[in-house]
């Protein structure tokens, strides 16, 4: 068992599996993390609570506050992840995140000025691939921190500041739009309403933190898992490369760069990517959803095709692993319906069941940080305690996280009753947020130290194109299309639960063989470990 203690057999694994005391300042490290992690989500979630507001002054539709909140960000959140994950593979990670923190930051005040979709979608679009630094830099830090028996706990305790910020942005938002409105009712100073106000507000404090970020020290990349990887002498060279990768048009030349052949099979992933998207916007009516994502899936997929012809080793742990892609692709079903549902569920109380923004904050924000944060600890505890038991230990906490949420899920939208709600939602939030430690810990521990980076962001493919990318999206046109029926519009996301449960089956099977030979699958595909 101790070869599978983690998962990964890697060279130095077993002396960061011992009882070795962790030193103090990887948790105060960690610490910080989550601040960042922190206010990642609050800028990202305070859309809910300002999704009503900003329906009735633009004059937009639910589909597209669900392609506002979704796609426009997940998409850019997700190609910018690579070559920023390659970055984070290669450069300062430190450096990276508090950049990145600026650049969200501003993004997220600019919101506040925006008097029209257009510029609100292109500020989204910045806060995305500002944001897309935060993840691999964090998880390729929490790796080089923390010892392998505590990975999924250190990674759940991250991740918590994503259930935390999103619950503080309900109650943040509410505060300051109902005083705002309520102490300039014609627009305060600039002409800003509430809604602008408070991207304003959530936005600022991030330059602050920024600055605090770039104190923390940089660990020897893998030196903990004894495979201390040198620094990379030319750590943009790599950066670029990603980019002509993933980044259309650029993705044309880099296929180019490659031969004949390999810009053929690009430029048919290309027309098949278009007739898709062209498909889809003829089928909904909806033009940027479909473009937006067809776009995505076009550069993930000559990333791949480039992934493969330059770094091999990295290809085969990911992309050409059934048991990578099955937790992944898994975990992202548990996305779609929890993005879908937390998105959602201010506006739709706001409408169906008549709270107002301050009572959402307490009762369904404040709650709702509580249950994310425990269910994201509480999992990444009981991830690390079967995978001591059972080599797929960590997988049945995310099949946990993906079966047990859908009848508090379904209680809370079919109900009358606003209490009810609350217990529904808070429940779902809890039981949905037990699967993340364990699939990110699970993505880590299937590619060696030097690919950590890039992992995760392959990781937030699946969490961002399948689940941020499509669920609220799904959820805002169904309800758009039945008469602004948001009870409906969420419960269709149940749609994915069969798929995820399937491919978790799957990965039950795949992922102990999987794990206990990654060095030899690396070496295989010709690494040098």
């Amino acid at each position: 068992m101790t070869e599978l203690k983690d998962a990964a057999p890697i060279k130095g694994e077993a002396a960061g599996s011992g009882p070795e005391k962790v030193p103090a300042y990887s948790w105060y490290a960690l610490g910080v993390l989550v601040l960042i992690y922190v206010l990642n989500f609050i800028d990202r979630q305070i859309l809910s609570i300002l999704a009503n507001d900003i329906k009735a002054d633009l004059g937009v539709e639910d589909d597209y506050l669900g392609f506002l909140y979704g796609t426009a960000f997940a998409v850019f959140y997700a190609l910018f992840g690579i070559p920023l994950g390659k970055l984070a593979d290669s450069w300062k990670r430190v450096r990276l995140m508090s950049l990145g923190l600026a650049l969200w930051s501003t993004m997220t005040a600019l919101s506040g000025f925006a008097k029209n979709a257009t510029t609100l979608t292109v500020a989204r679009i910045g806060v995305g691939v500002g944001e897309a630094t935060a993840s691999p830099s964090a998880y390729s830090l929490i790796s080089d921190w923390f010892p392998a028996r505590l990975r999924a706990t250190a990674l759940a305790i991250y991740s918590s500041g994503l259930y935390i910020g999103g619950g503080i942005s309900l109650l943040i938002g509410g505060l300051i739009v109902e005083n705002w409105n309520a102490a300039y009712p014609g627009g305060g100073p600039l002409g800003l309403v509430g809604w602008q106000a408070a991207f304003l507000a959530v936005g600022i404090p991030g330059l602050v933190l920024a600055l605090w970020v770039l104190t923390l020290r940089e660990p020897v990349r893998g030196a903990i898992d004894g495979l201390p990887t040198p620094e990379d002498p030319e750590p943009f060279r790599g950066f670029v490369r990603e980019l002509f990768q993933v980044i259309p048009p650029f993705t044309v030349f880099g296929a180019a760069a490659r031969g004949t052949g390999a810009l053929v099979v690009n430029l048919c992933g290309a027309a098949f990517f278009a007739a898709v998207a062209w498909a889809l916007w003829l089928w909904t009516g909806v033009f940027e959803q479909w473009l937006f994502l067809g776009v995505g899936y076009y550069a993930v997929f000559s990333w791949t095709m480039g992934l493969r012809a330059r770094d091999l080793p990295t290809y085969r742990l990911t992309w050409g692993s059934p048991a990578f892609l099955c937790v992944i692709l898994g975990y992202g079903t548990v996305a779609f319906m929890a993005y879908a549902a937390s998105y959602w569920g201010a506006p739709y109380a706001e409408r169906a069941l008549g709270a107002d923004k301050t009572e959402l904050g307490w009762f369904l924000g404040a709650p709702g940080a509580v249950a994310g944060f425990l269910g994201v600890i509480l999992g990444g505890r009981m991830a690390d305690y079967l995978l001591e038991r059972r080599p797929e230990g960590r997988v049945w906490v995310i099949l946990f996280g993906l079966v047990m949420p859908l009848p508090a899920m379904w209680v809370a939208y079919t109900t009358s009753d606003v209490a009810v709600f609350y217990v529904g939602a808070f429940l779902a939030q809890l039981l949905s947020a037990s699967a993340l430690g364990a699939a990110a810990a699970s993505s880590q521990a299937l590619v060696l130290p030097r690919m950590r980076g890039l992992a995760t962001a392959t990781f937030f493919l699946a969490t961002t194109l399948i689940g941020l990318g499509l669920g609220p999206f799904m959820a805002g046109y169904v309800s758009a299309t039945n008469g602004d029926d948001l009870s409906l519009g969420v419960l269709s996301t149940f749609v994915a639960a069969p798929f995820g449960f399937i491919l978790l089956v799957a990965a039950l099977k795949l992922v102990p063989q999987a794990a206990a030979t990654v060095v030899e699958r690396a070496r295989d595909a010709g690494e040098e470990v």
